[in-house]
């Protein structure tokens, strides 16, 4: 090609376009309209909650992330890498089970707690308290555990294509329910 063909090229608008991007640095800049379905996108800045495609989202530190049921659960269950309380280490083997219960490390905040207890007198009633607790818990998940028992329907399908009714006769289910009603008196009474 020569010189002579090369300066009789005719350039189309959207190249000289792409050039004036290109010295103005604008790199993101269209070179050509188009017609036709464009979606609205609209900004968000951090902390803005809002409502897409049937889920909500929002921006943390910069990332958009979906807030689902379980955030508060999540948050829960994490861990600071320093007491909230001491800004100590939560590197002891106890102090994600203690941050868990009291909301701060084991060593020096809850082993400080519970000297000044037992300097009060109260170490007994909070040590039962604990206890106590924990016991209710245990309670609370036996009786699901038998109920769920109780409702389920097993009915099993063989090789052979037959249905089977493995469901426990009624007689059964009111035994069961009797003990559970008895041991949870039991453990009630010892709380």
């Amino acid at each position: 090609m020569s010189n002579e063909s090369l300066l009789k090229k005719e350039f189309k608008n959207s190249d000289v376009q792409r050039v004036r991007n290109l010295v103005n640095k604008d790199f993101t800049a269209k070179t050509k309209s188009q017609t036709g379905y464009q979606k609205v996108y609209q900004r968000h800045v951090e902390g803005d909650i809002w409502d897409e495609s049937g889920k909500t989202w929002t921006i943390k530190n910069g990332v958009k992330q979906n807030v689902t049921k379980l955030d508060a659960a999540k948050k829960a269950m994490r861990v600071p890498l320093s007491c909230p309380k001491c800004g100590g280490s939560m590197k002891h083997h106890l102090a994600k089970k203690m941050y868990k219960i009291h909301g701060f490390c084991f060593d020096p905040c809850t082993v400080e707690m519970e000297t000044d207890l037992h300097k009060a007198g109260l170490y007994e009633q909070y040590e039962k308290r604990l206890m106590q607790g924990n016991i209710s818990a245990f309670a609370k998940d036996i009786e699901q555990w038998v109920m769920d028992a109780i409702s389920s329907t097993d009915t099993i399908v063989t090789e052979d294509g037959t249905v089977e009714d493995w469901k426990s006769n009624n007689n059964v289910n009111d035994r069961m329910l009797d003990n559970l009603k008895t041991y949870l008196g039991y453990l009630k009474d010892h709380m």
